[in-house]
Formats: structure tokens, sequence, C-alpha cells
């Protein structure tokens, strides 16, 4: 097994370039993942690594083999100075994996139950935002996150540390604005678009029968095409101030009123 101990190694270099870099990420098909957690939720939500690269001072290689079962992937041991170097966070238990991407357009989703709840976020911008998304899908069991217009990377470092790995937990699709709309009035999804001076607020709507929520940016809110094509707006009142809130923060409240009118938990 090969043994890294210079951060001028050409794999390590490759390594930083796939961090750094979305567009080679994108052309190579390929992403960089850390840490031990996130691993095992990718290896759960059915991605496979390319390649491990971990610190023996750090993680026993043992944990690979016997907690992982990838006894048979090609890796290479790090120094603790290269490992170091390369971990975009401070402590993330000794494993970097060289990932393949997955495929995320709309037509490899499949419905668990016959009314999905799923959310759709319209051109969001900054990775915490949609990590966040993702977290929170996560924790109400959404069928799916559907990303509309998305301005940068889905494998961006950022959005997986924020997203805690539930970008591995979620079905995840993307699309443009116009194509996704078209899906889901074709699977016959009522599209419940969030926006301000709405015609309802949020808790009057019904979302028991198969329901996409959107929702748009902090900053511009919706698009014309998502506030024609909705076939109803709906607003969450504001008390306050302000006129708005973080998008994380707004679609929680819808997706979890979603849950509250399916008699979630229980």
């Amino acid at each position: 097994m090969k043994f890294i101990s210079s951060i001028q190694n050409p794999e390590v270099r490759q390594i930083e370039h796939w961090n750094r870099k979305s567009r080679n990420r994108r052309r190579d098909g390929v992403f960089v993942l850390e840490g031990l957690r996130e691993l095992q939720l990718a290896l759960s939500g059915g991605y496979q690594p390319e390649k491990l690269y971990f610190c023996p001072e750090i993680l026993d290689e043992s944990v690979l083999n016997d907690i992982l079962g990838l006894e048979d992937c090609s890796r290479a041991s790090l120094s603790p100075d290269v490992y170091g170097h390369l971990a975009y966070r401070g402590k993330t238990e000794g494993v970097i994996a060289l990932m393949r991407t997955g495929d995320h357009r709309l037509q490899n989703l499949i419905w668990k139950r016959k009314n999905p709840l799923i959310l759709v976020a319209e051109a969001p911008e900054k990775p915490g935002n949609i990590g966040a998304l993702l977290r929170t899908a996560d924790a109400a069991g959404l069928d799916a996150v559907l990303i509309a217009d998305l301005k940068g990377d889905l494998y961006n470092p950022n959005i997986i540390r924020s997203s805690v790995g539930c970008l591995f937990t979620v079905p995840v699709a993307i699309g443009d604005s116009a194509e996704i709309l078209d899906f889901l009035k074709t699977s016959d999804f009522q599209v419940l678009g969030a926006a301000l001076g709405a015609s309802i607020p949020y808790h009057k709507a019904d979302y028991t029968r198969a329901t996409a929520i959107v929702v748009g940016t902090e900053a511009t809110g919706l698009t014309s095409v998502w506030k024609e094509g909705a076939d109803q707006l709906i607003e969450i009142p504001m008390g306050g101030v302000i006129d708005s809130m973080n998008v994380s923060v707004a679609a929680a409240i819808l997706i979890f009123e979603g849950l509250r009118q399916r008699g979630f938990p229980g």
C-alpha cells in the first residue's frame, strides 16, 4: 500500500484541485468526501469510493475493513502532516475518500408512497443554505429535494459539511425551473409556492395530497415561472419589521406544517 508523506505528491495536488475547483469536479465526475460519518452515510446511500486516503495515526485501517466493508477498495495511507493539509475540517476521523458523483436526473426519482411530500428550492445561492435544506428534508423524511437552476456545484465541500452528510440520505434531483415544473405537473403534484403577499396563509393550504413546496431566494423570492405555475401561493405571516426569513427556516415551517396535517409523528 502506498504511503504519502509529501504535500507535493501528485495525488495530493489532484485532491486539492478537486476540492477547490467545481469545474474540475464536474468535468471528472468525482468529489472529495471527508469524515467517517459522512462516508458511512454515502455508502448507505449507494455511493462507492474510487479510492480511500487515511491517516493511521488517527484511524485504524481495520475500521475501513471491518466496519465499512471496504477491504477491496484501493487506498493509500497519509502522514499526519499530509492529512492535516488536505482535511477541510479540523477533526474528521482520519479518512478522505475520492467518490464518484451520483445521477440526479428527475426521471430517476422513485416515489415510495402515493402522496409524496417534496421540497423544491429555486436557485439557491449559498452552500450553507442548501446544506440546511437537506438536513431539514432528512429530519422530515421528505420523499425528495429538487433543486431548480442550481448556481453552483451540488458536491461543494461546504454543502456536504453543512448538510452533515444528508446530501446522501435524501433523493436529490436537479433541473431548470421549466423542466421541474413540467415534471411536477405531469406527475400530478400540487405545487405550493411560498411568496410574499400570497393569497393564503401557509397553514390554510392542504398538504395531504402529493405536494411540492417551492421556496425561492431570500433576496428576490420566487421567479414568475413558479408564481405563475403554482397551483396555490402561500405565505408565512410576519410579525416584525423585516419581510423575510432564512430560506431554510421558512422551508422548515412549511414542511412541518405539511407533516402535521399528515399526522406526523405517529
